[in-house]
């Protein structure tokens, strides 16, 4: 079965957000290829897609290299999901369909759960289903991929919010939820503001790529002195 380039793309980008390849490393198209277990072709689709996104940057003479983000950045990224978020949260309270609140309150369900019960291996990824899910309620493709876009690039440099906030922030979830259900968007608005403020994000600290040592040459002369 052919594997497509947006499926290596979602393996790359999720290897690259976890740290897996952290930032600086080479991706050459042969060793993803063999990674992945795919041919080069999609492999370097989803490099080119990925470059789009701004987690791969491409070099001359070097080839494509995980994209290395400054502080500058970084600390943009939070000031443009300080903008973006709260819109995209009012949106979904105008726009939202019965799935995208079948789903919210579910997740909402566990995330308390699992919170709860200091259960934090799944808390992270709750938490990013959570936030797509209120994204795709916006019901705008443009907007649901700059929230995805900018979600995923937080959680690629920056730590999530400590364990012992978890119970109050599915707390703070779960009056989203209901905000979106009943359709006031200056609510959501609201409550997304808040809860950006209280949110103390740390920059996340990589391991360096590793350096391959080279082999030494061979000396394939033989006899000489």
């Amino acid at each position: 079965m052919r594997i497509s380039a947006h499926t290596v793309c979602t393996a790359i980008r999720d290897d690259i957000v976890s740290g897996l390849l952290p930032p600086g490393s080479r991706l050459a198209e042969e060793q993803l290829a063999q990674r992945y277990g795919v041919s080069r072709v999609p492999v370097r689709e989803a490099l080119r897609t990925l470059e789009s996104e701004g987690f791969v940057v491409s070099r001359r003479h070097a080839g494509a290299c995980v994209a290395q983000p400054g502080d500058r950045e970084a600390a943009d990224l939070l000031d443009i999901r300080a903008l973006l978020e709260p819109l995209g949260a009012a949106r979904a309270a105008q726009r939202r369909t019965e799935a995208h609140l079948k789903v919210l309150r579910g997740l909402v369900r566990l995330g308390r759960q699992r919170a709860g019960q200091g259960q934090e291996g799944d808390l992270r990824s709750l938490g990013d289903w959570f936030h797509e899910t209120v994204a795709q309620a916006t019901c705008s493709p443009g907007l649901t991929a700059l929230l995805v876009q900018i979600r995923r690039k937080i959680t690629w440099l920056y730590t999530g919010e400590p364990v012992s906030r978890a119970v109050v922030l599915w707390q703070e979830r779960g009056a989203l939820v209901d905000a979106i259900a009943r359709g006031d968007a200056e609510r959501a608005r609201t409550l997304t503001v808040a809860q950006l403020e209280r949110a103390t994000p740390a920059r996340r600290q990589f391991r360096p790529p590793a350096v391959r040592t080279p082999k030494p040459a061979v000396n394939t002369v033989r006899g000489q002195i």
